[in-house]
């Protein structure tokens, strides 16, 4: 039996990084994949979501292209080629991943990880490894960060629907999708569906999509969900699906039913602890979740460490690289870097990316008076094409300090600006530092610094 320092089970983003850093500070250190190596955002999530997002950005850019003069040929979207390249290149990266742990010194097991109690963990035959024969390693640092999964509704006929792990290896591309849920995961692929030229159903339980986003944004997406193709259906729970042939029935509550090729579960997604077993080893878990800080990562177990969507706290991908990577310069090297996950930025790449990092209005005011700068228009890009659809952007201001609380906003570009105004967020940085800030010209982002007008004032919420 193997002994190491540190094994990590999951080899996602929190887990290569937290691995690495052990192994480069002298730690004895391997990590355990049972299907992917990079996890679940290199294989089945930002990555290659983000590469068919490009595909539908594409799309809409060579329909505007006559409008800037280019003589462009009615052209039509080839499925097959966007998967077999996004295929391509998410292998090269899953290649990357696995040198960069093998030139770290990190031993590597394929297979499925499960403890045999606090101290010692089993690898046995996986999805990936299939021939695997069983082996037991002991460590005296266990790390679990095995992400999560997609959730799928009980409801009748869930097992006709698909989910996002699914959506990156169909086929074909549907005709008609009904989405189901509107958070990252619906909103994003009702985007991509649409762009690339099917008829997009987007049903969710909310009056607006994106729960728990600043709701003035919230409500400007909603405006434009028409305007890329999309209907939706707010307000609206599904009952059941029933396969009729080839096609779908989606019925929801009041007696709707959609008509559709493709039932798309966005129903959120769950950590992913199923197969490890925790109770050999003794670790609590609190509604499906292992309660773990971000910036300390221990369980109720000495030893036994919980980083990234297992914990259930951000679930984004920076997040559980700084938890990987603050743990393990904790456990074996010299802790010199800090993170400020309460100013995280966030972003939601629909047809008009969403962005916002910081405070939205209707948290700001739970503990603030805050004065709100807000300024909407129509992106240079769209002038002469006359596509529809404006820019919206948010300043959150603390009233009597006039420190930003938070920066909003939807539209073109908007992750690159927001990821920029991110650093002047966690500096807490005032409204006054980012009026004396000269624009960029002619650009979106120089409205975030010329907002002199004061949209509104709202006082602290009573009590």
């Amino acid at each position: 039996m193997q002994d190491f320092d540190l094994f990590v089970i999951g080899a996602g983003s929190g887990g290569v990084r937290c691995a690495r850093i052990a192994a480069q500070n002298g730690a004895r250190v391997a990590i355990a994949e049972r299907r992917h190596w990079g996890g679940t955002c290199v294989n089945l999530g930002c990555v290659p979501k983000k590469l068919m997002v490009y595909a539908a950005d594409y799309g809409r850019e060579i329909a505007d292209a006559p409008s800037y003069g280019w003589d462009v040929a009615p052209v039509a979207h080839d499925w097959s080629t966007l998967i077999s390249a996004k295929d391509r290149e998410i292998e090269r990266l899953n290649r990357i991943y696995v040198s960069m742990l093998e030139k770290a010194g990190v031993t590597l097991f394929t297979g499925d990880a499960r403890f045999v109690d606090a101290h010692t963990v089993e690898i046995g035959p996986s999805e990936l490894a299939p021939d695997t024969s069983v082996q037991r390693v002991r460590a005296k640092n266990i790390v679990i960060a095995t992400g999560s999964t997609p959730t799928r509704l009980n409801i009748p006929g869930a097992e006709h629907a698909i989910v996002s792990d699914d959506a990156f290896h169909l086929a074909d591309r549907p005709e008609r999708v009904a989405v189901i849920g509107s958070g990252y995961i619906g909103l994003e692929f009702a985007g991509i569906f649409a762009g690339l030229g099917s008829k997009v159903d987007l049903v969710f339980r909310q009056s607006h999509p994106l729960r728990g986003f600043d709701n003035e944004l919230r409500a400007h997406l909603s405006e434009l969900l028409p305007l890329n193709g999309i209907k939706a259906h707010p307000g609206r729970s599904p009952e059941r699906i029933e396969k009729v042939g080839e096609i779908f029935r989606l019925h929801l509550e009041g007696g709707e039913i959609i008509e559709t090729d493709c039932v798309f579960m966005a129903t959120g997604r769950h950590p992913n602890l199923a197969p490890l077993k925790l109770d050999n080893a003794g670790v609590a878990t609190w509604d499906g979740r292992i309660p773990a800080k971000p910036d300390d990562a221990t369980t109720n177990v000495p030893g036994i460490y919980a980083i990234g969507d297992v914990t259930d706290t951000y679930n984004l991908t920076p997040t559980a690289i700084a938890e990987g990577h603050i743990l393990a310069e904790r456990l074996f090297g010299e802790p010199g870097r800090e993170w400020s996950f309460a100013t995280t930025p966030k972003a939601v790449f629909f047809s008009q990316p969403l962005a916002t990092v910081g405070l939205s209005e209707e948290d700001a005011v739970q503990s603030h008076d805050v004065d709100i700068y807000t300024s909407s228009f129509t992106p240079m890009r769209q002038t002469l094409s006359g596509r529809k659809g404006k820019t919206l952007m948010k300043l959150v201001v603390d009233a009597k300090s006039q420190i930003v609380l938070g920066a909003h906003m939807i539209g073109p570009d908007a992750p690159e600006i927001i990821q920029g105004l991110a650093i002047a967020i966690t500096a807490k940085l005032t409204k006054r530092d980012f009026d004396r800030t000269i624009g960029l010209h002619p650009t979106s982002a120089e409205e975030f610094v010329t907002m002199r007008s004061l949209t509104r004032h709202v006082p602290r919420k009573a009590g």
